[in-house]
């Protein structure tokens, strides 16, 4: 699936909750296709620098250019292009629904409202046929094969294995087609031997030519590393990104 990525530069880039600093002091310069490790403990901004890259919270110092938008004034401009995945409290998966159901609903809308006017008023069968291309391609680059699972794509979300659900969330902000892919919690209670799987899973998709920013406790060595580890002196600066949301919102 190869895409156009983006190019994300960020300089003193931070976000203000009304308990503290989610972060701050954010220096950041990628290429475009560029895999992107934000790397911190819990609790450190991760996710809030993420989300505010991908254009759905909004920083309160600094700026960042994301694909020439700017920010954090043009958050719905990043928004168009940009997809996060695995966020908690954002992209949550419905554990009573199937993976072929949240495969359905997420073609569904995007093609009423990710869409082109001009897209929607193709036939039906077209646009059928277009969902399940998109489906495909997604399932495809995010690795998830339907048929290896217990029940194909009947198995219910509570039934997936943690890589599994993993790469479902990431094949539903596939669907949209993002130049941006901001993957939450990568390495999160995943064995030594499913790192390195999700790892080969993020490369491939940045080979593509997709930017990808995902969240992690340790990041691997030739990723572009940016640290929300807070100095010793800035205890302040460690606040959850509840927080955040809380002071700042989310689109």
């Amino acid at each position: 699936m190869a895409v156009d990525g983006v190019a994300v530069t960020a300089e003193g880039f931070g976000l203000k909750g009304p308990r503290g600093w989610a972060f701050r002091g954010i220096d950041l310069a990628a290429e475009p296709g560029a895999l992107i490790a934000v790397e911190g403990p819990s609790g450190s901004g991760r996710t809030s620098l993420l989300l505010a890259l991908t254009g759905r919270m909004r920083a309160t110092e600094g700026t960042a250019a994301v694909g020439g938008a700017r920010l954090p004034k043009q958050l719905a401009m990043v928004r168009r292009f940009s997809a996060p995945a695995n966020v908690a409290g954002v992209t949550d998966l419905d554990p009573a629904l199937t993976v072929g159901e949240h495969l359905r609903e997420r073609a569904l809308l995007q093609s009423r409202f990710g869409d082109s006017v001009r897209a929607l008023l193709r036939p039906r069968e077209e646009r059928r046929a277009e969902a399940r291309l998109r489906i495909d391609t997604a399932l495809s680059a995010a690795e998830l094969d339907r048929e290896a699972l217990p029940n194909g794509a009947r198995t219910a979300v509570r039934d997936l294995e943690r890589l599994e659900a993993l790469r479902l969330s990431i094949a539903l902000a596939l669907i949209g087609r993002p130049r941006l892919l901001g993957v939450d919690d990568l390495d999160l209670k995943l064995s030594d031997a499913e790192r390195t799987e999700a790892w080969a899973l993020l490369w491939s998709l940045a080979a593509a030519g997709t930017t990808v920013v995902a969240v992690c406790s340790e990041a691997p060595e030739d990723a572009v590393r940016v640290s929300t580890r807070p100095a010793a002196d800035k205890d302040e600066t460690r606040e959850e990104t509840t927080d955040a949301f809380a002071g700042t919102g989310r689109a």
